[in-house]
């Protein structure tokens, strides 16, 4: 028996399975590895996500909507006993 043979098949099975376990895994995809988003391999070619730098909560644009409806309200009653006689 041939002791320098055997050893290869170990050797060659490794390599299988881990380019196995590569392609699996989708290695060329983008992931998420402990909250750090990873580019994929194609992110040169990717659509770019621009996202413009605003509030990030409705409270503040719904208070503004509100002082504007106040405001206007108050325009038109103002108008309205101006009018009157």
């Amino acid at each position: 028996m041939n002791l320098s043979n055997f050893s290869k098949w170990p050797r060659i099975m490794l390599l299988v399975c881990g380019l196995f376990a590569c392609t699996i895994t989708g290695c060329s995809w983008q992931s998420t590895i402990g909250g750090q988003t990873l580019p994929s391999a194609y992110y040169l070619r990717d659509d770019i996500q621009f996202f413009p730098a605003g509030v990030e909560t409705r409270l503040p644009n719904a208070r503004r909507a509100l002082d504007e409806y106040r405001l206007e309200q108050e325009s038109i009653q103002d108008g309205l006993q101006q009018d009157a006689p």
